[in-house]
C-alpha cells in the first residue's frame, strides 16, 4: 500500500530521478516533471499527497509554481530544493506557505527522506483529526428538516461559539443531552472535558461534595480530598441535567458559583477559580417551578440566558422517516447487521403512532427492530409498538361512544394491519386463540376464501 503520492518538480534530470527513487524505495509513488508548467499540468490532472520543486528553474520558478498550486489546494505540503545561492528564493517561498526546504548538498537525499517521512506523518495527523472532528460532528448531528429543527440547529451553531450560559428544555427523550454534547464538540472547549452531573440522581447529603469538592476530613468519611464536578470540568463544559430537581438549598450555592467564576469545597477555606460553560437541561416548567417556590427566580435568570426549546416529536411528525434511516444505518454499523429500510406498513404505524417517549422510544423500537431483522426490510411485526397506541393516535380508531363489539373490531382489524396479516402473530397479541380471530373475521365478513367450510367442519 503506498504511504502517499508525491509530485516531483527539477529541471536536472539527474537530480529528479534520484528523488523519484528515493520516494520508490519509501514506499511513495511519485511523478517526475522537468518544468514548472509541466508540474503545474500534472497536479491540476492528479491528486498529490505532496509537491517537492527546485526553487530556482527557468520559466515558471518554484515559488510561482507554489503560489499557483495554492490557489487550487491551500492545504498541500510543499517542500521546495534550493542550492546555495539561491536562499532568498527559498524564504520566499516559506512566505508564501512552503511546508520546508532544503539545500542542496551532499546529503540531500538523507535529508529529503526525513523531511517527507515528517510532513506525511503530519498530514496523516491533520487528516485523521479532521475526521474524527468530522465524526464527532455527525454523531452529535440533531437529524431532522422541520423549521424548528432548523433554527434549532442554528442557535446551536451561534451559541457554541460564545461563553454563554445554555438552557435546553424539552420533554424526556427530546434529545437534551444530544443538544449539550453537540454544544460542547462545536465550540473552542471542545478538546476539554464534557463532564455530565445527573441533578436527580445525586445524594442529597453529598450534592455539594459532588459538585464542587471536599477537603480530607471535612466531614464523617471525607478519607481524603476530592474533586468537584465544576473543578474537574474547568476549561470544559458541564452539563447540569434536570436542573429543576435540585434542592433549593443547593441553587443559592449554585448561583453564587455562576456569578463569581469560582467554586469553595467543603471543608475548604481558600476559593478555587474555574472557567465552565454551564449547559442546564430540564423536562420541567421551571417558570412553574418558581411560583411554587421549588425553584429560585435568581438563579433561573441566570441559567436563561441563552434558551433552547426542543419540541416533541409528535409535533415534527415528518422527521420520522430521517430519524428511522439514522438508526436503522447506526445499529447496521455496530452490530453488522444489513437492515435496507422499512416496509411501506412500518412506516404508517410509525406515522400513527404519538411517541410519548420521543426520540428515544422511538430509537429503542428501531434497534429492536433491526436485531429482529438482521437483513432486508423490517416487517410490521418487529416493532414493538402496541397496536391500541397506534389506533388511539390515529384519531380515527377508538371514539367515546362506541359500542364495545365495534372497539373489539377496531382493534382486530388493527393488530391485523400491524402484524401485516399475520393471523397467528395477531392472536397472540391479541390473547385469543387462532380459532376465535378466524370467527370474529367470518363474522366481520372479511374470512378467506374457503374458511367458511372450515369453520362449519
Amino acid at each position: 500500500m503506498s504511504k502517499g503520492r508525491i509530485l516531483v518538480v527539477d529541471d536536472d534530470r539527474h537530480v529528479l530521478a534520484s528523488i523519484v527513487e528515493v520516494l520508490r524505495r519509501m514506499g511513495c509513488e511519485s511523478d517526475g516533471c522537468m518544468s514548472g508548467a509541466e508540474g503545474l499540468a500534472c497536479f491540476q490532472n492528479g491528486a498529490y499527497d505532496m509537491v517537492i520543486s527546485d526553487v530556482k528553474m527557468p520559466g515558471m520558478s518554484g515559488v510561482e509554481l507554489l503560489r499557483k498550486i495554492r490557489q487550487i489546494d491551500k492545504e498541500i505540503p510543499f517542500i521546495v530544493i534550493t542550492a546555495f545561492g539561491a536562499i532568498e528564493l527559498a524564504v520566499e517561498a516559506m512566505k508564501e506557505g512552503a511546508e520546508d526546504f532544503i539545500q542542496k548538498g551532499e546529503n540531500l537525499l538523507g535529508h529529503l527522506e526525513r523531511c517527507v517521512q515528517r510532513t506525511l506523518q503530519y498530514r496523516t495527523l491533520v487528516r485523521e483529526n479532521r475526521r474524527l472532528k468530522s465524526a464527532v460532528r455527525e454523531h452529535y448531528e440533531y437529524i431532522g428538516e422541520t423549521a424548528a429543527l432548523k433554527k434549532i440547529r442554528e442557535l446551536v451553531k451561534t451559541v457554541a461559539e460564545s461563553r454563554s450560559t445554555v438552557l435546553v428544555s424539552g420533554e424526556s427523550g427530546t434529545g437534551k443531552e444530544l443538544i449539550a454534547r453537540s454544544i460542547h464538540y462545536l465550540s473552542p472547549r471542545q478538546g476539554a472535558p464534557f463532564v455530565k452531573v445527573n441533578c436527580a440522581a445525586l445524594p442529597e447529603g453529598l450534592i455539594e461534595s459532588e459538585l464542587f469538592g471536599h477537603e480530607k476530613g471535612a466531614f464523617t468519611g471525607a478519607l481524603k480530598s476530592r474533586v468537584g464536578k465544576f473543578e474537574y470540568a474547568s476549561g470544559g463544559t458541564l452539563l447540569m441535567d434536570e436542573i429543576g430537581e435540585m434542592p433549593i438549598a443547593v441553587q443559592a450555592k449554585l448561583l453564587r458559583v455562576l456569578q463569581e467564576r469560582e467554586v469553595h469545597k467543603v471543608g475548604g477555606e481558600e476559593p478555587i477559580e474555574i472557567d465552565v460553560r454551564i449547559v442546564a437541561t430540564t423536562n420541567r416548567n421551571l417558570e412553574e417551578a418558581i411560583e411554587n417556590g421549588a425553584f429560585r427566580e435568581d438563579l433561573y435568570y441566570r441559567l436563561n440566558v441563552f434558551h433552547i426549546h426542543l419540541p416533541p416529536l409528535r409535533e415534527r411528525m415528518e422527521d420520522i422517516p430521517s430519524l428511522t434511516e439514522h438508526f436503522i444505518r447506526k445499529y447496521n454499523q455496530e452490530n453488522g447487521y444489513a437492515v435496507e429500510g422499512v416496509e411501506p406498513q412500518c412506516m404508517d404505524i410509525l406515522n400513527s403512532y404519538q411517541w410519548p417517549g420521543n426520540i428515544r422510544e422511538l430509537e429503542n423500537a428501531i434497534e429492536r427492530a433491526v436485531v429482529l431483522t438482521r437483513t432486508g426490510k423490517i416487517k410490521p411485526e418487529a416493532l414493538s409498538i402496541p397496536p391500541a397506541g397506534v389506533a388511539a393516535a390515529k384519531g380515527d380508531g377508538l371514539k367515546p361512544g362506541m359500542t364495545i363489539a365495534e372497539a373489539e373490531k377496531e382493534l382486530i382489524l388493527r393488530t391485523l394491519t400491524f402484524t401485516g396479516q399475520n393471523r397467528t402473530k395477531a392472536a397472540e397479541m391479541l390473547g385469543i386463540s387462532i380459532r376465535t380471530l378466524r370467527n370474529k373475521l367470518h363474522e366481520y365478513g372479511v374470512a378467506k376464501a374457503g374458511e367458511d367450510q372450515e369453520m362449519n367442519e
